[in-house]
């Protein structure tokens, strides 16, 4: 142990850096205030590595990098094959599939292999790769993170890919689902996100019930907060969405973005995120004519998003599903007004509608378009929905309950694989 009370953590994470995704957000913050609570953390990360504070661990775990954003399913030098994982990843890829998930968790079970008596627990942050098994078949206790059922999300892509073609492809890409659920159903405890989330692993994942615990995730109150010596922008309308991910609901947004510019020219969207020149929102930007009125930041610092925060009049997550929504909480903690949709989680962390947050129809681009008009016109609505949504986040979403949550669980499976208890 690493004290009396402090437990050695080996955190995984197969793509690691925050903008990635959540899932680098998460293991940043969970790190850090599971060190300020007393525990030692070493993260084990593929590429994009994480962003780490002070006082955690750190241990790479290199990947081919296949997906570098300035060189997408890029074909590698023969000198960088030096093993059979690098083999079966490059050999996955280059049939569509996605293989990080099952070649880290092969990667990190040799690393641990080595290194077995160093750690106490074992978390894995949505890798539920087959290497997994392994580890806990070595004797260390192993506990998940599953953010929300990755089966939503090829429902939804699927769901909107243009062609038979495009379907196919989706199809093998998704391919290393079968390999997470089966692992996920051995795994003794697995944390996620919410509620919402919970139902929709045991429906999709075939987990049962009690294998799961929900800890909500948290946001960075400190840093993401209230900024009063920075003006709004008139008719500033911010979203943080993905354009080449349906389900993120970009697209209804900058329709409803459009219907709103009919009654305020002045209205304009800045998204955080990458256009892509042939995506189905790069054209409807253009068939609505509204080129001027949408702007995308990428790459962006977190001091530049709580400015773009801090001069926005309304903030929206438009998702047609979440399993939480850390864009939720952060313009929330920010004490920006905000139209969320009702996909998934997404009222699960707004709260009431009208009071913390105004809830819509996913995917109804009218009723987008009326909330927003809304909250630019009604001052007081919108000095209430700031208010509100910043205390709901003080008292439910921090990063330290989150942390105090999860070591609560890592003693439950540290003391289960003592017992030698069978799994739930």
């Amino acid at each position: 142990m690493a004290g009396t009370d402090g437990l050695r953590v080996a955190l995984l994470v197969y793509r690691g850096n925050p903008h990635s995704g959540g899932q680098g957000v998460y293991t940043r913050y969970l790190a850090r205030e599971l060190v300020n609570l007393g525990h030692q953390v070493t993260v084990f990360a593929g590429q994009p590595y994480p962003e780490l504070d002070e006082g955690v661990g750190w241990a790479p775990v290199p990947s081919l990098d296949l997906y570098r954003p300035d060189n997408p399913f890029r074909i590698p030098h023969p000198r960088e094959f030096k093993t059979r994982y690098d083999l079966a990843e490059f050999a996955l890829m280059c049939t569509a599939g996605f293989p990080e998930p099952r070649t880290f968790s092969w990667r990190v079970r040799d690393v641990l292999a080595a290194r077995r008596d160093d750690f106490d627990v074992v978390h894995d942050n949505q890798t539920f790769g087959t290497g997994l098994l392994d580890v806990m078949s070595s004797g260390l206790p192993l506990l998940g993170t599953c953010h929300h059922p990755v089966t939503v999300d090829r429902k939804l892509d699927l769901e909107h890919a243009p062609t038979w073609r495009r379907r196919q492809q989706l199809r093998r890409w998704y391919g290393f689902l079968q390999m997470q659920m089966k692992v996920a159903r051995q795994i003794p405890r697995i944390l996620t996100v919410s509620s919402s989330s919970k139902r929709d692993i045991v429906e999709q994942y075939g987990v049962r019930e009690g294998q799961l615990e929900v800890v909500p995730i948290g946001v960075d109150q400190n840093h993401f907060r209230p900024r009063p010596d920075i003006a709004r922008v008139p008719g500033r309308i911010m979203t943080t969405a993905s354009a080449d991910v349906p389900f993120k609901g970009l697209l209804p947004l900058v329709e409803a973005v459009a219907k709103v510019r009919t009654e305020r020219p002045e209205a304009h969207l800045v998204v955080v995120g990458k256009l892509r020149a042939d995506s189905p929102v790069a054209k409807a930007i253009e068939r609505l004519g509204v080129s001027d009125g949408v702007t995308f930041e990428s790459g962006i610092s977190n001091e530049r998003m709580i400015e773009l925060y801090a001069e926005a009049e309304v903030a929206v997550v438009p998702s047609l599903y979440e399993g939480f929504s850390l864009p939720a909480v952060e313009s929330m903690a920010c004490g920006v007004p905000l139209v969320a949709t009702t996909g998934g989680a997404l009222p699960e962390v707004v709260g009431r509608d009208g009071e913390t947050g105004l809830l819509v129809t996913p995917g109804d681009s009218g009723e987008l378009a009326a909330a927003i008009e809304r909250v630019l016109a009604d001052r007081e609505l919108a000095a209430r929905l700031s208010e509100q949504g910043r205390r709901r986040v003080l008292e439910r979403f921090t990063w330290q309950a989150c942390a105090a949550a999860t070591a609560d669980s890592y003693r439950w499976v540290i003391e289960e694989k003592q017992r030698g208890a069978p799994r739930c």
